[in-house]
């Protein structure tokens, strides 16, 4: 699979574009994911599910879809990245060429559909092409799914916030994997002004933000939901 595919035709919601993060079976299906993942491993599938939707309705929209995936090849891994992997006994995930690397069922790219890779990072920014691309698109406005909100969707949106992107977050089709997932979406709603808001509302996260529609904090949850959505500081 190539870092940057041809565009196969121009979206027609302008200045927008969803970010489908890192959706791949090392992290969301299989036994490498639940092994990894605090919570119900369900959840995982849940995700991925709910941003086979959204990608729906994105190219129903004339949204762009990119596809960003990871690898995490030793040979790829900086002197920082390896030492901590000896220090915690992580093995490495998503290894080229394996099944684990490949991107979760119902998700592949479609013909056209860009995808950019990040080699043992965090951030797409940090890929082949990802900026290069938003920039020649005049995307101005990034939607994010994937995994995992408080690793690489924040690494991500940080960037982009930075670099003057505006920033919105489908809650429902992310999940964290070391804080509480409203923790982390209320920071990246404080720190970056981030929309957060669910995948079935097509008709607010595929426009782009403006005075008249102030960033939204993260929907309150019951107890229930807050009880089965906790994490732990593990993996």
């Amino acid at each position: 699979m190539s870092a940057e595919r041809p565009s196969g035709r121009a979206p027609t919601a302008e200045g927008t574009a969803l970010v489908v993060v890192d959706l791949q079976n090392d992290f969301c299906a299989g036994p490498v994911a639940a092994a990894r993942y605090p919570g119900d491993p369900g959840r995982l599938a849940t995700v991925a599910e709910r941003t086979a939707r959204a990608v729906d309705a994105a190219r129903a929209a004339g949204v762009e879809v990119l596809h960003v995936r990871f690898l995490g090849d030793p040979h790829h891994q900086g002197p920082s990245w390896r030492r901590r992997d000896a220090l915690l006994g992580k093995r490495p995930k998503c290894l080229e060429g394996s099944w684990g690397a490949e991107f979760a069922d119902a998700l592949a790219p479609a013909p056209g559909e860009r995808v950019f890779t990040k080699r043992a990072c965090f951030d797409a920014f940090l890929g082949d092409g990802f900026e290069t691309h938003l920039a020649r698109s005049a995307v101005r406005h990034l939607v994010f799914a994937g995994l995992f909100t408080d690793v690489c969707v924040d690494s991500t949106a940080r960037t982009a916030f930075q670099k003057g992107f505006h920033v919105t977050v489908l809650e429902d089709c992310t999940a964290a994997l070391h804080l509480p997932d409203e923790q982390i979406l209320g920071f990246m709603s404080r720190l970056y002004g981030a929309r957060v808001t669910t995948h079935d509302h097509v008709d607010t996260w595929s426009r782009l933000p403006g005075n008249e529609d102030p960033c939204s904090a993260p929907p309150r949850r019951t107890a229930s939901s807050r009880t089965a959505g906790s994490r732990t500081a593990s993996g």
